[in-house]
């Protein structure tokens, strides 16, 4: 029987290929607004080049400092699957680096997000396998573990259950459960037009900026 705090549960599928691809080029700050600002990472931001990020979530939690079963998890995971892990915020030794990344990109997976610390900063800043961390310590991890797969963890204050929709770019993160993908996507969809409504009446001149003052007169400035 293992020790206490090992586990390894199913992996789940969650949110279907197809909404994936709809938020291909949602921005996160749209999508956050639809979600009523009140969810997604602060702390956390991206190592990587392109800034994006999207996948299912592949959860992992772990003793901070230890990455023991993050390794596990690059194994178990699938190609897209975006491996999170919830290393308990802390910042002194770094969960993964250089070579960690290249087996997950090796591997087909969608990206990699450690609440905690990473090294090798230059090499993943070169390249286009998605990253996100909250911060970079040179020292490295410890490998004894406990920790467990596909099980709810929280990153950075917010709460992802395993299969859930990860999304994220230069602004942070958001994780969509799978039920809630398709009306959020909707609502994203037409805040994105209406935006892009505004933007051409400022290019136009003919932007009304009347709410301003009338905010304040009913406030009774």
């Amino acid at each position: 029987m293992p020790a206490f705090g090992f586990a390894i549960l199913p992996r789940q599928s969650g949110v279907s290929d197809d909404l994936i691809q709809q938020y291909r080029d949602f921005a996160v700050a749209n999508i956050s607004d639809v979600m009523s600002r009140t969810t997604g990472t602060t702390a956390l931001r991206p190592f990587h080049a392109t800034r994006r990020i999207l996948g299912r979530a592949f959860t992992v939690r772990t003793r901070p400092g230890d990455n023991l079963m993050v390794h596990k998890a690059l194994d178990s995971a699938e190609p897209g699957d975006v491996l999170v892990v919830d290393a308990g915020g802390e910042t002194r030794n770094a969960i993964i680096g250089e070579i960690m990344v290249a087996w997950g990109a090796r591997r087909g997976l969608g990206g990699i997000v450690i609440d905690g610390a990473i090294r090798d900063t230059d090499t993943i800043g070169a390249g286009d396998f998605p990253v996100y961390a909250r911060a970079i310590a040179h020292r490295g991890p410890y490998k004894d573990g406990p920790g467990e797969l596909n099980v709810p963890v929280s990153i950075d204050g917010m709460v992802v259950l395993p299969g859930d929709l990860i999304v994220g770019d230069a602004d942070g993160l958001l994780a969509i459960r799978a039920d809630e993908a398709a009306p959020i996507a909707e609502k994203v969809r037409a805040l994105a037009a209406s935006e892009a409504q505004i933007l051409a009446q400022i290019e136009a001149g003919t932007l009304d900026r009347g709410w301003v003052d009338a905010t304040l007169k009913a406030k009774g400035v």
